[in-house]
C-alpha cells in the first residue's frame, strides 16, 4: 500500500507596505485640465473622475502643475509635446524600483537576511532592467546569494497570485523554505499625452506602490488554500499593455467590468466544482480579497457575485487611499485584512481575486488565521 505523505500548507506570515512621497491626484487634474480641450469630453472626464472612488495616489514624481498647464512636475518629467522616452521612464524604474521595494521589505524586517530567505520572488509589470530586480534586491539586503530567484514580469494587476501560487508551491515542495515575494510597481511611468477620454480615465486609476511578503511553513497569518486561473472567452483585446516609444500604453476597455460581471454571474448560478467558487456557495466564505482594479471592477465584482456592501470594504478603502498599483494592490488588501484581525475571532475564510490582460482572473482561497 502507498504512503501518502501530508502536504504542507504555505502560509503569509506577514506583509510589508510602502507607497512614494508624493500624492500626485490632484496634479493629475491639472495636467487634465489642459489636455481636454473640448468641453463635451472634459465633461465626461469630470463626471467619471467625480465617481472614481480615488482620493490619493502616490508617485516619485514630485507634482508642480505650472501656471500654464504645460507641465505637472518639478522636473518636466511630463510636460506637453515632449513627454518623456521610454528609455527615460526605464532610467527611472531603475532607480526608484529598487528603492521602493526596500521600504516595503524593511517595513516587514528591517533585516531581511536574517530571516534565512531561501527563495526570492519578485512581480512587476512596469519595467524592465538587468541584472534584475531580484539580484539587486538580494545584493542590497545582504539576503544569502545562493537563494534562488524567479522574476514574475509584465502580467499585469494578477502577477501577486502568480507570486503567490509560485511560494505556495515552493513551501509545499520544501516545507523548510523561506520564500520571500515582492510586488513593486511604478505605474505612473507610463503617463500617455492624449485627449482620448477613456484612455486618460485609465490612466486616472493608476498609482505606484510595493509589498513584501514572508511566506513559510509556519502555522500563522495567512494560509493559502488553492489556487485556479479562468478566463473568459472572446475577451483577449479588452485589456493590453503594450511597449511603445513614450512608455508602456495601456488599453482598458470599457466592457471589462460587465464582462467580468456576467462571467461571475454564471460562476455562482452555476455552482461548479471546477469554477472559480470550487462548488461552494458566496455565504461559505467570510473574506474577499479583491484586487482594488477600479470602482467600476469592484461593483462588478459585487453585483455578480450578489455579495453585501460591506464585503468589498477591504479592497474600496485600498483604492480611495492609494489608487490601483496593478500588481502590488492586492496585496495591499491582503494586509489590511491581516492587521485588523481580531484576536479571538477564530479562523475566518476566504477568496482572492484579480483581474488582468486576457482578460483572464487568477483566483485562491485562503485561511486567515
Amino acid at each position: 500500500m502507498q504512503t501518502v505523505t501530508p502536504t504542507t500548507t504555505a502560509h503569509i506570515n506577514a506583509i510589508g507596505t510602502a507607497v512614494p512621497p508624493n500624492d500626485v491626484h490632484g496634479a493629475f487634474h491639472g495636467l487634465i485640465d489642459h489636455m481636454l480641450t473640448d468641453r463635451r469630453s472634459r465633461a465626461i472626464y469630470e463626471r467619471m473622475a467625480k465617481r472614481s472612488g480615488i482620493e490619493s495616489r502616490y508617485s516619485f514624481i514630485e507634482p508642480s502643475v505650472s501656471d500654464d498647464g504645460q507641465t505637472i512636475d518639478s522636473e518636466r518629467f511630463y510636460m506637453r509635446g515632449s513627454f518623456a522616452s521610454t528609455a527615460q521612464r526605464m532610467e527611472r524604474y531603475e532607480r526608484w524600483a529598487p528603492e521602493l521595494a526596500l521600504q516595503a521589505i524593511d517595513q516587514l524586517d528591517d533585516d531581511i537576511a536574517s530571516q534565512g530567505i531561501t527563495h526570492v520572488v519578485v512581480a512587476s509589470c512596469t519595467g524592465f532592467v538587468a541584472p534584475g530586480l531580484d539580484q539587486i534586491l538580494i545584493r542590497r539586503t545582504g539576503i544569502d546569494p545562493s537563494a534562488e530567484r524567479t522574476l514574475v514580469g509584465f502580467m499585469g494587476c494578477y502577477a501577486a497570485v502568480n507570486a503567490l501560487r509560485l511560494a505556495h508551491h515552493i513551501v509545499r515542495s520544501t516545507p523548510e523554505a523561506r520564500v520571500l515575494v515582492v510586488n513593486v510597481e511604478l505605474c505612473t511611468l507610463h503617463l500617455q499625452e492624449t485627449a482620448q477620454v477613456d484612455r486618460l480615465l485609465a490612466m486616472l486609476l493608476f498609482s505606484d506602490g510595493a509589498t513584501a511578503a514572508l511566506v513559510t511553513a509556519e502555522p500563522k497569518g495567512i494560509a493559502l488554500t488553492d489556487f485556479r486561473p479562468a478566463a473568459i472567452p472572446g475577451s483577449a483585446d479588452l485589456i493590453t499593455w503594450r511597449i511603445g516609444d513614450q512608455g508602456f500604453a495601456m488599453h482598458l476597455d470599457g466592457q471589462v467590468p460587465i464582462r467580468i460581471a456576467e462571467a461571475l454571474e454564471h460562476e455562482r448560478t452555476r455552482n461548479d466544482a471546477d469554477g472559480i467558487l470550487r462548488g461552494q456557495q458566496t455565504s461559505d466564505f467570510d473574506l474577499w480579497a479583491v484586487h482594488a482594479g477600479g470602482r467600476s471592477i469592484l461593483d462588478a465584482v459585487e453585483r455578480g457575485l450578489e455579495l453585501p456592501p460591506e464585503a468589498l470594504e477591504p479592497s474600496r478603502t485600498v483604492l480611495r487611499e492609494k489608487g490601483n498599483m496593478s500588481s502590488a494592490t492586492l496585496m495591499f488588501v491582503l494586509a489590511r485584512m491581516m492587521a485588523a484581525r481580531q484576536e479571538g475571532h477564530g479562523e475566518r475564510k476566504g477568496l482572492g481575486m484579480a483581474f488582468g490582460p486576457g482578460l483572464a482572473a487568477e483566483t485562491f482561497r485562503f485561511s486567515l488565521l
